[in-house]
């Protein structure tokens, strides 16, 4: 049996991977090219909505200011964890996250 491919030509845990690198900005290549498959779309509007989210409370007027070194250290690890993850070919739902991103994309 092949594997699946992504409309990247990319292997589907290397395009959910990938989705991750750049946060949401790569989240949304992704998203956007991605038509099909449901496991990369996953993976990439999870990207989208967390990383985003990270990005708006680091840039919020003094709070956020002071609070960023905790949003990058959490960012972080929430990254090279989801990162590994979809590598691994899992579809991990974050807390919160994860169910709004699956009742957006549909089961």
């Amino acid at each position: 049996m092949a594997e699946s491919k992504s409309a990247f030509g990319l292997p589907k845990n290397t395009a959910a991977a990938l989705a991750y690198v750049l946060g949401w900005v790569s989240g949304l290549v992704f998203f956007l090219v991605e038509k099909e498959d449901k496991f990369v779309r996953f993976h990439a509007l999870q990207s989208i909505v967390t990383f985003g989210f990270f990005n708006v409370v680091a840039m919020v007027p003094i709070v956020g200011w002071m609070l960023s070194p905790l949003v990058f250290i959490v960012s972080l690890v929430t990254w090279i964890f989801c990162l590994v993850k979809a590598y691994q070919g899992e579809k991990f739902k974050l807390p919160v996250v994860g169910e709004f991103v699956e009742k957006q994309i549909g089961k």
